[in-house]
């Protein structure tokens, strides 16, 4: 049986014009993006971009999506769903302060789809978040769809990195606040056919 359509919130309520990052030739430091919203896209070849120790320096298919906003930009709720865990990634290069939210839904069967599955539990990361976000909050609390749950953290707490969230599915429960948000070549095909394209749910960004 052929589950009823699910509408799901923005992550992060994005303007009509905004920049799609295309980082397959690496980052490109002397070139400056002219939007104030950007988009990072999954399963992307980012060679030379992951050069912290965390990495080891093999790790470079991004599997989550970024969305860049600036600062304290409201971070919401895609669905329905629980806090799962939270709390702050320090190591260089990582997600810093991170929350993940817990959800039974249904997926849409392709990108721009209105034909969905069955309901599943999946598990939703957001990273580089602010470290307001991840005090006075509880694992199990629950959450509404469009309820904000964080805002965009500053370079200087979320691992070095430009202000912007990574937002990652996952089909498998985590054992803590994190998941492995960029793979090596080889583990590519496995890794996304556990953390499947946020696009399903964030809808065709690109």
């Amino acid at each position: 049986m052929v589950a009823e359509a699910e509408v799901f919130h923005s992550v992060i309520d994005l303007p009509e014009e905004y920049w799609v990052f295309d980082f397959t030739r690496g980052e490109d430091k002397t070139w400056t993006c002219p939007y104030e919203y950007q988009i990072g896209r999954y399963d992307e070849y980012r060679p030379g971009m992951y050069t912290t120790e965390l990495f080891g320096g093999t790790r470079d298919v991004h599997i989550g999506l970024d969305i860049g906003a600036p600062v304290d930009t409201p971070v919401y709720a895609f669905s329905d769903g629980i806090i799962h865990s939270f709390g702050n990634n320090l190591e260089d290069g990582s997600y810093g302060p991170t929350i993940i939210t817990e959800h039974y839904i249904s997926l849409p069967e392709n990108i721009g789809s209105n034909i969905f599955g069955p309901k599943r539990k999946v598990w939703a990361l957001h990273g580089h978040l602010s470290m307001d976000s991840i005090q006075n909050i509880k694992v199990g609390s629950q959450i509404n769809a469009g309820e904000m749950i964080a805002k965009v953290g500053s370079e200087e707490v979320n691992g070095g990195w430009p202000p912007h969230v990574h937002f990652q599915l996952s089909f498998i429960e985590p054992e803590t606040y994190d998941m492995p948000g960029v793979v090596e070549k080889e583990n590519r095909e496995s890794a996304l056919n556990i953390y499947p394209d946020p696009r399903l749910v964030l809808g065709s960004l690109y």
